[in-house]
Formats: C-alpha cells, sequence, structure tokens
C-alpha cells in the first residue's frame, strides 16, 4: 500500500533506490578520478525544490553534477533530459550554493553523470557504464555567482 500511495505522490520507491544507486555509483567514478565530493543531493534552504545532486571539487574548480540513472534501454539518453527548465532549476540551486560560501572559487562548472542501470560495462566489471558529460553549458557568460 505504502508503494502505491508513493506511486500516486510521484515517489517511485524503486526510481529512487535507482537514483540512489546511480548517485553513487558516480560519486564513486569521480572519487576515482581524484575529485572531493563536497555534499550530496544538497537542497536550497530557501526553495527545497532546488537540488543539487553533487557538488565537487575537481582541483580548484567547483562542479556541480547532475547525476541521470536510466534504464539501459531508454529511449533517451539522460543527457538529453537537462532541458531548459531543469538548466533554470540547477542554475538557481547552483547560486544559492555559491551565496552560502565565505570564499566563492574562481571557476565554476556543470557536469552531467549517466549511469546505465540493467547495462554491464566493457571488461566484465559487472558495473553499469558511467558517462562522464563535462563542461555542459548552464551558467551564463561570465557568470560571478550570488
Amino acid at each position: 500500500m505504502r508503494a502505491l500511495l508513493a506511486k500516486l505522490r510521484g515517489r517511485d520507491p524503486a526510481a529512487a533506490s535507482a537514483g540512489a544507486a546511480g548517485e553513487a555509483l558516480a560519486a564513486e567514478t569521480l572519487t576515482a578520478k581524484g575529485w572531493r565530493v563536497l555534499a550530496r543531493n544538497w537542497r536550497n534552504p530557501a526553495d527545497r525544490r532546488e537540488e543539487l545532486d553533487l557538488v565537487c571539487a575537481d582541483g580548484e574548480v567547483l562542479v556541480f553534477v547532475e547525476v541521470k540513472a536510466r534504464a539501459a534501454d531508454a529511449l533517451v539518453p539522460g543527457y538529453f533530459t537537462v532541458d531548459a527548465r531543469k538548466k533554470r532549476v540547477l542554475l538557481r540551486a547552483a547560486r544559492a550554493y555559491l551565496r552560502g560560501l565565505r570564499r566563492p572559487p574562481r571557476t565554476v562548472r556543470f557536469d552531467v553523470v549517466e549511469v546505465a542501470l540493467g547495462a554491464v560495462a566493457g571488461g566484465g566489471t559487472g558495473e553499469p557504464p558511467v558517462l562522464h558529460f563535462e563542461n555542459v553549458p548552464l551558467f551564463p557568460r561570465h557568470f560571478r555567482g550570488a
């Protein structure tokens, strides 16, 4: 019954667990590259609907990462589901995050990480393939944050 109620409210438990698994795998992949994960599922205190999946440090660059966990046979790749509306929400959340920092970074970037659930990566590791799209256009030219 809880699953049905959650689904009716738009919170499908299976989708939530798939999203959490995708975010965990994305964080693991990025830390293996030497990145530091600074925040997971950060929400704007002024508007809790605005969420940043991962906030990472790639050297001196602050990176806002949107994670898209998709079925391996999905018709639309996760990269293309980050549409103009989603980018506006992410931009508001990123600005709110930057306003909360004592010293904003000199450089910020937006990346999309796509995890293809149900597929197996080459090499037989058993892990789903992870695609990392760096420097996706989100911020306006000469973006300064707050």
